[in-house]
């Protein structure tokens, strides 16, 4: 999993928990172990996908917008991390079948799992994985 997607999820859940108030990136970042600018750039992914609001100056930062069970893994996969699982083509030097046919196989093969875990994460939702936490403290 890329770190995008596991910021993302870690912000929605952080805001989650802060359905009163406002939220400063550096306060995620804090909790995540994460720069802030990573997280800046993860939010802003977010406030543009309409899962997250931002407001500037005293008081302000970052708030979930929407229900969290409305919210679910595959949809933050989608936007921050689609693809990952996916071979990742090289230039290649040499002219050899079976090298070629190779890649070709693994990209069928990786496409095939993502839309496997893609059917995996629509089980879950940002409110579901607020409830495993409350639960596992």
């Amino acid at each position: 999993m890329n770190r995008e997607f596991s910021l993302a999820v870690h912000s929605l859940l952080f805001l989650d928990t802060k359905p009163e108030r406002y939220a400063r990136s550096t306060e995620i970042a804090s909790s995540a172990q994460a720069h802030p600018v990573q997280v800046r750039r993860v939010l802003s992914v977010l406030r543009d996908c309409g899962y997250v609001e931002s407001k500037e100056g005293i008081g302000g930062g970052f708030s979930l917008i929407g229900d969290p069970c409305r919210i679910n893994l595959w949809d933050i996969y989608q936007i921050t991390a689609e693809g990952t699982l996916q071979f990742k083509k090289t230039e290649e030097s040499v002219s050899y079948s079976l090298y070629s046919s190779t890649n070709t196989l693994l990209s069928i093969i990786l496409i095939d799992a993502e839309e496997h875990l893609g059917d995996f994460l629509k089980n879950y939702t940002i409110a579901d994985l607020s409830d495993l936490l409350d639960k596992s403290r």
